[in-house]
């Protein structure tokens, strides 16, 4: 069989697509709950979910047929593909394929950043703009055969596909590591670190850890790379951002290998803790939010990722909290570096790190895949969404032109 290429043809949008609004109502049946915080900006998956148990207002039904467009701020590009039925905030669109085409394809078309600039662009209000459907509906756009949106979107699928089993794996890989930590510092019977007073002395974890606060003006390298470590690049998939000295206008910390970065801000809202290993890249500087917990004993780095990062420590350290805005609290470092402690035996630290490093190793292997697959996903989405890569299809295979 030959190569089967259709002309793409233009069309409304509103021809291609329409939107679904029927209403849940506070005491409805229970359904598991989408809002737009529980969708990652720009990642096209979900980093939660919520109880329909907690809503006190309508929302919106979407099942699988559907695909989910934040229309709040559209420029976050917050969408979601669901496999189930549930509800979602009504700053969220429930976008439904009319007739033959293609529900994954248009995901990805409504993931384009061209379609989401010009959603942004439509928008009303300045301080909260929200996507208007009409002026969107009405947009004209070029779209291939069913047949060729299907391909194309198996492609990209594919991709997101590998990217969800890392991050699945990466899952699992966390709750290995929480289970391995428990069971060698906090053993059944041994909820905390008053229990292992017979065991091991208890201090604090700046008897393990100094507190390094080496200062850098990146201003004053103006042409050097900086991979900048801050707060919306560990939100952002952990990933240092790279920025040239002069686009940094204050200054920094200097980051050294083998350590902790503990995030003050808010850490009652949001947990920041970041496990960094060998592997830097140049010119490392974190953001001044960060606290830099960096091991006295190299061996003791594991340890203390686990201690500081473990729910019920974490808790008790994010509750120091204090300061007048209630958007931007803060808590002190002697919250972090005063926090109790034990002091386990050097062997004991040793043999640890030996059996939990290779999970966290693996954890970050993970992690550089992920963006890897992420970056060709979004190089290639643009191009394939516009015809400028054509998919070329066969009986028994599919090709990227």
């Amino acid at each position: 069989m030959g190569v089967v290429m259709s002309e793409w043809k233009e069309y409304r949008l509103e021809e291609i697509a329409q939107l679904e609004k029927n209403s849940w109502k506070v005491g409805d049946e229970e359904l598991p709950y989408i809002a737009l915080e529980h969708i990652v900006e720009g990642g096209l998956r979900l980093q939660g979910i919520g109880d329909s148990n907690t809503i006190a207002s309508n929302k919106y039904r979407f099942n699988s047929d559907c695909f989910l467009f934040g229309k709040l701020r559209p420029y976050f590009r917050k969408l979601y593909r669901p496999n189930f039925e549930g509800i979602c905030s009504t700053d969220i669109w429930v976008v439904k394929p009319k007739g033959e085409n293609n529900k994954d394809f248009l995901f990805y078309f409504f993931a384009n950043q061209e379609f989401v600039d010009f959603t942004y662009s439509g928008s009303s209000g300045t301080r909260m703009p929200r996507a208007d459907w009409n002026f969107v509906g009405e947009s004209k756009w070029n779209f291939p055969e069913p047949t060729e949106q299907k391909a194309i979107a198996e492609v990209l699928s594919s991709l997101d596909d590998k990217i969800d089993l890392l991050h699945r794996q990466n899952k699992t890989l966390e709750q290995m590591a929480e289970t391995l930590f428990r069971q060698w510092f906090l053993p059944a019977g041994r909820q905390g670190v008053e229990e292992a007073k017979e065991d091991w002395e208890v201090g604090v974890v700046s008897d393990l850890a100094e507190h390094l606060k080496k200062s850098i003006k990146p201003q004053q390298n103006e042409d050097t790379l900086f991979n900048h470590y801050s707060i919306p690049s560990y939100d952002n998939g952990k990933e240092p951002v790279k920025e040239m000295g002069r686009e940094i206008k204050s200054n920094k910390y200097d980051v050294p290998t083998n350590c902790i970065l503990f995030s003050k801000l808010n850490p009652h809202k949001d947990k920041r803790v970041w496990l960094l290993q060998d592997n830097l890249p140049d010119n490392p500087i974190c953001s001044t939010e960060f606290q830099i917990v960096y091991p006295k004993n190299g061996n003791s780095l594991y340890f203390l990722y686990g201690w500081l990062s473990i729910n019920e420590n974490y808790r008790e350290i994010a509750s120091g909290v204090g300061g007048t805005s209630g958007s931007h609290q803060r808590i002190s470092p002697s919250e972090i570096f005063d926090f109790r402690c034990p002091i386990i035996p050097d062997e004991q630290v040793y043999e640890y790190s030996l059996v939990i490093e290779p999970i966290y190793r693996k954890q970050f292997n993970n992690q550089t895949q992920i963006r890897t697959l992420e970056k060709l996903r979004n190089t290639l989405l643009p191009k394939l969404m516009s015809g400028e890569v054509r998919v070329k299809m066969e009986l028994h295979k599919k090709e990227i032109l």
